[in-house]
């Protein structure tokens, strides 16, 4: 009796506490969608389907939840405005077997060549790129321009008042507050909002309780896969920061066990798993890292509780209708902060290689991938149009390998 007593103890624990873990989560990962035009039901299947194909490649070892990434918000609304939704799909498990081809390229030669092939001069800009080159949409969202129903007036209130609580949750926060600014932001945006009388609920009347995630099928075009390819480099590079992170936290070394391919392997089939359903890819969320510090929830065991959960939750067809009438201003506002916020990553980047970047090679290489970058270049046309993001990438990688080293003192 004690011992049944005690395994539903230790099982409502879990179940808990995986709970707890997507609701850290939570924000973030329904954000990503709700920015880029796609359906938040299905982010949430391919963050609960992504964490399974994870933890089932590195065998149950890493304490990490895998949903939307960051990174690539700007780069999916570019490419869907250019290509459309499948097209863009078809780009992103392009992006998640680039995941695989490094983990089998540090499985065979180690991590030397990445740190060659991508040193901080190349990824910090880059990181920066993806940040900045679409800020003029999270500008336009904030201050009403997208909206047709809402006037200049109400959305900067609304978008500022967005903003202001997800700072000060994020700088100020205790606890598990500090780790949902995010939700903070967006569930105060939204109170603000229904007193204000703007939300449109027909979405969330006119849909049933229950029903399959609205899932799109990837198609394939050079010019989507190219503008997507080179994205993948910086958060396949960050992967290897998130497992010294949540390494510290546990005290393992998981860059040696499972290793960091199998990791790599993990996030990259998860991406690719992402796509094949019409979600955004996926990458190791720091939230979480942050809830596994707080609550030492060390047991990987939570994790894939709360991507059941996740799974379960996408064929909630009304809460998928719930989070879409969520006003633009209200995402415009956590918007500024958060392609802020991934430029300043990009630049703490630069900042930590302790490099000059005055220095003519430094210089040149910064500098073109920023240009190049944020100005809207672009090189070739149709099928084969390299521009934004994919094209900084390609500059910096080609001008860190073509350019000479410079000598100490020089």
């Amino acid at each position: 009796m004690n011992d049944a007593a005690s395994r539903s103890e230790s099982w409502s624990k879990v179940l808990l506490t995986g709970a707890q873990m997507l609701f850290v989560a939570f924000g973030a990962l329904v954000l990503v969608p709700l920015l880029t035009g796609l359906d938040p039901s299905v982010a949430l299947f391919t963050a609960g389907a992504g964490t399974l194909v994870f933890h089932a490649v590195t065998r149950k070892t890493v304490p990490v939840f895998l949903a939307s990434s960051f990174a690539f918000i700007a780069p999916i609304q570019g490419s869907i405005a250019s290509f459309g939704v499948p097209a863009t799909m078809g780009g992103l498990m392009a992006s998640g077997l680039v995941y695989v081809a490094i983990s089998q390229a540090v499985r065979v030669r180690g991590t030397g060549w990445l740190n060659r092939l991508l040193p901080a001069v190349v990824v910090g800009p880059v990181i920066m790129v993806i940040g900045l080159a679409l800020a003029p949409v999270a500008v336009s969202m904030a201050t009403g321009e997208t909206s047709d129903t809402i006037g200049y007036g109400q959305a900067i209130f609304l978008s500022m008042a967005s903003l202001l609580v997800t700072l000060v949750l994020a700088v100020f926060g205790r606890g598990l507050l500090r780790l949902i600014p995010i939700m903070g932001g967006i569930v105060t945006g939204y109170a603000l909002a229904l007193i204000m009388g703007v939300v449109d609920f027909t979405p969330v009347h006119e849909a049933a309780w229950l029903a399959l995630p609205s899932f799109t099928a990837p198609s394939f075009h050079w010019a989507a896969i190219l503008f997507m390819i080179p994205v993948a480099i910086a958060p396949a590079v960050e992967h290897i920061g998130d497992m010294v992170a949540i390494g510290s936290v546990t005290r393992k070394n998981y860059l040696e066990k499972p290793g960091l391919h199998r990791t790599l392997l993990g996030d990259g089939l998860a991406t690719t798993t992402a796509a094949l359903f019409g979600g955004p890819p996926n990458t190791t969320y720091s939230e979480v890292t942050g809830a596994v510090t707080l609550t030492r929830a060390f047991n990987p065991t939570y994790m894939i509780v709360a991507a059941v959960i996740a799974i379960v939750l996408a064929f909630v067809a009304k809460l998928g209708a719930l989070l879409q009438t969520i006003p633009g201003p209200v995402m415009g506002g956590i918007m500024t902060l958060l392609f802020g916020s991934i430029a300043v990553v990009g630049m703490n980047t630069l900042v930590r290689a302790g490099q000059s970047l005055t220095a003519p090679r430094n210089l040149v290489v910064v500098s073109l991938i920023l240009v190049f970058g944020i100005g809207g270049m672009q090189f070739g046309g149709g099928q084969f149009t390299l521009q934004g993001v994919s094209l900084a990438a390609l500059v910096g990688i080609v001008l860190n390998w073509l350019l000479p080293l410079e000598k100490e003192g020089e």
